[in-house]
């Protein structure tokens, strides 16, 4: 199994930028598939961001191309979502998750979810 902790959740104005980072322990080899999801109360989580391990691949939820990144840091065992441009709807609680080993890694885990989740690491957004 592996281990996410997630941070670098706050509050900031809309228009601010944030950058989330999770750290993975356990059986972090082989490497996995990660990625980023969201939910807010009374609503389906969202995948926002998922990532091939080596950055050989990247996905993202229409609701966030073009301002947030996800990117791994993988001697640190980290990856890590820069939000820019955030508005309030970008407010939710953001969770780190990862794929069972040798689990595919393409746009439709963004979907589908992953096998590993972290507590999560809450996101507000003020107008």
């Amino acid at each position: 199994a592996v281990q996410l902790v997630e941070s670098g959740g706050g509050s900031v104005q809309a228009g601010g930028s944030l950058r989330l980072s999770c750290v993975a322990s356990g059986n972090t080899y082989p490497r996995r598939c990660m990625g980023w999801f969201r939910q807010t109360p009374g609503k389906e989580r969202e995948g926002v961001a998922v990532i091939a391990f080596g950055g050989t691949g990247t996905y993202y939820a229409d609701s966030v191309k073009g301002r947030f990144t996800i990117s791994q840091d993988n001697a640190q065992n980290t990856v890590y979502l820069q939000m820019n441009s955030l508005s309030p709807e970008d407010t939710a609680m953001y969770y780190c998750a990862a794929a069972a080993v040798g689990g595919y890694c393409s746009a439709s885990r963004l979907r589908n979810g992953m096998d590993y989740w972290g507590k999560g690491t809450l996101v507000t957004i003020s107008s």
